[in-house]
């Protein structure tokens, strides 16, 4: 897919490390310019920054809480402003706060609603302008295994990103006629900070192994690159069933 991309522009938030960063990469390669939004590890978002542009790509970091409105306008102007109109968005941005349903506080409800949830909508709302002046938009959002499992992080962790799967649908189908898809990539246990220290974890997974975060950037690769898939969740699991 090299300069599949060419002339585009990605934003990617969350995009310093783990999934978010390889698929700064996968864009970067692409031929895309990439904004990478990070809320606090701005080095590693530098560094992901210089990587690309040592490889010939073009990449920004642009800090900021995708769960505030004015923080995600400025965010979009700055990125605009510095690589050109947004054309892809990956909402990746999220926390993982593991709790038991006893010690599950309002506080952690909110928090998870607010980052993982309300950033999608708030990243969606932002970009949509530039993406329907031009009749072309790709937005991909990071949900989870746990929109409709188990999962091993908590109920509101469910409830977050089985939201985020429902802002899939009533975009794609409310965006379809303007060139926009919009889709959703839900991994489950892959090899990323937030699965660190839980090899045990392992175990559950028929294939064996937990996915990397390279797996999961090529997922959203084939939803950029797929005009006729909208409306979409690609499950990457290793052979576990969701039902």
């Amino acid at each position: 897919m090299a300069d599949a991309l060419k002339g585009r522009t990605a934003l990617v938030t969350g995009g310093s490390r783990g999934i978010g960063a390889a698929v700064c990469r996968a864009l970067a390669e692409a031929g895309a310019a990439v904004a990478i939004n990070c809320r606090e590890r701005i080095g590693q978002a530098e560094q992901l920054a210089g990587e690309i542009g040592k490889q010939g790509g073009r990449a920004i970091v642009v800090a900021a809480d995708v769960s505030q409105a004015e923080a995600v306008a400025e965010m979009v102007e700055r990125v605009t402003a510095g690589l050109g109109p947004i054309d892809i968005l990956v909402n990746n941005a999220g926390i993982a706060i593991a709790r038991g349903v006893d010690d599950l506080t309002e506080d952690d409800f909110d928090r998870t609603m607010l980052v993982n949830l309300k950033s999608v909508f708030l990243c969606t709302q932002a970009v949509l302008p530039s993406m329907r002046s031009r009749t072309w938009g790709r937005i991909v959002n990071i949900s989870s295994g746990a929109a409709r499992g188990a999962g091993s992080i908590g109920p509101h962790y469910n409830a977050s990103k089985a939201g985020m799967e429902g802002l899939t649908r009533g975009y794609a189908a409310r965006l379809v006629k303007e060139g926009i898809t919009v889709n959703a990539v839900a991994p489950s246990l892959i090899e990323t900070d937030m699965m660190s220290g839980q090899p045990q974890l392992a175990s559950r997974i028929p294939l064996g192994r937990f996915g990397t975060a390279d797996e999961v950037a090529k997922a959203v690769m084939l939803l950029v690159d797929n005009a006729y898939m909208t409306g979409q969740t690609i499950a990457l699991s290793g052979g576990m069933a969701f039902n």
